[in-house]
């Protein structure tokens, strides 16, 4: 590639987890630091991690995802670094900038790990980006973000041939008119009401139901998962779970969930999908089957690099194949505000 890339690095920017029984305390401490959380609700949450060994998947991931965007970018002829830093667990994303610094970095350009537009996924790590180029000094590079990228073909495809995949491991008595539910973390309605997530997240369920089932045999619809906080605040429903057991009191024999809000496996996809959904698909009689994150997907350590060289100047498209349009470099100042 000729012309000269105007960064000298690719961040990738996560929200991290524990990778032992050492590492939750602080995990959660951090998590849920500012949070008047009891103490109760934190062991609670620390009990889940201890029956995997205090180990979230998603750090691993992560590490498999840098070695697949460095080896995309060689096989492009793109010379440029890329490093990783979360916001919650080691490398903590100070760190990952003050490593930069020290490196030479004059400006990098981020990818966040959740394609949707909110505050918690996106507005609050460009705040986290900036409170880690504050606690690195004047010297910090400057960081640039990566759009929002629902409907990306790097995204869409790996999903919808990973829930074709799940739905073969089905019996196969159960498989025809199995519901395929789109599972995404909820967040409060009142947020959602701010910012295009809700919309975003049915558009991509959309996109990777009708590859996945063009003719339209299986019902299809987004659930929601992993919601925290005061019970008299209303949060984006139905709850994964609860969809499920209604389900089977409708009739319904088998479900197959897609992650579709998770693009790289982690913890919460383990708690509440593989554990508690199953749980509670198992005891209402209903067939259970889980897509696969698409983190290690090699098309989608492509879209990473897609998505870099949108930024490098080049006369490139840029993919989006959902109905919502391609969000803008730079979010506006009005989008995805902070809670009240």
């Amino acid at each position: 590639m000729d012309d000269p890339v105007p960064y000298d690095a690719l961040l990738l920017v996560a929200f991290g987890g524990p990778e032992g029984p050492d590492d939750v305390d602080p995990f959660l401490q951090r998590v849920t630091a500012g949070r008047a959380i009891p103490a109760e609700r934190l062991a609670e949450v620390a009990g889940r991690y201890e029956q995997f060994g205090g180990v979230s998947p998603i750090n691993g991931r992560l590490r498999a995802l840098v070695a697949g965007v460095t080896a995309e970018l060689g096989r492009r002829g793109i010379d440029l670094p890329v490093a990783w830093g979360n916001r919650n667990a080691d490398p903590l994303l100070a760190d990952t900038v003050a490593a930069l610094r020290d490196d030479g970095v004059g400006r990098a350009l981020a990818w966040v790990a959740s394609p949707y537009s909110s505050y918690s996924t996106c507005r609050q790590y460009g705040e986290d980006l900036e409170a880690a180029r504050r606690a690195v000094g004047e010297d910090a590079p400057h960081i640039d973000r990566i759009r929002p990228h629902h409907d990306h073909p790097g995204l869409v495809h790996p999903a919808s041939d990973r829930l074709a995949k799940a739905l073969d491991r089905l019996p196969a008595d159960r498989r025809d008119g199995a519901h395929l539910l789109f599972s995404a973390h909820s967040i409060p309605a009142g947020l959602a009401a701010t910012c295009d997530y809700a919309t975003q997240v049915a558009d991509a369920a959309r996109l990777v139901a009708d590859l996945v089932d063009p003719e339209g045999r299986h019902p299809r619809e987004v659930v929601w998962q992993s919601r925290s906080g005061p019970p008299h605040v209303p949060w984006l429903e139905p709850d994964v779970g609860d969809r499920i057991e209604a389900l089977a009191g409708e009739g319904a024999t088998a479900v197959a969930v897609s992650p579709i809000g998770f693009p790289v496996e982690n913890f919460e996809i383990a708690w509440d999908l593989d554990v508690e959904a199953a749980r509670r698909a198992e005891a209402a009689g209903v067939a259970f089957v889980r897509a696969g994150a698409v983190d290690d997907d090699p098309r989608f350590a492509a879209m990473v690099v897609d998505l870099l060289e949108e930024r490098l100047g080049g006369a490139i498209d840029r993919p989006a194949l959902g109905a919502l349009g391609v969000r803008p470099d730079a979010c506006p100042a009005d989008c995805c505000p902070a809670p009240a």
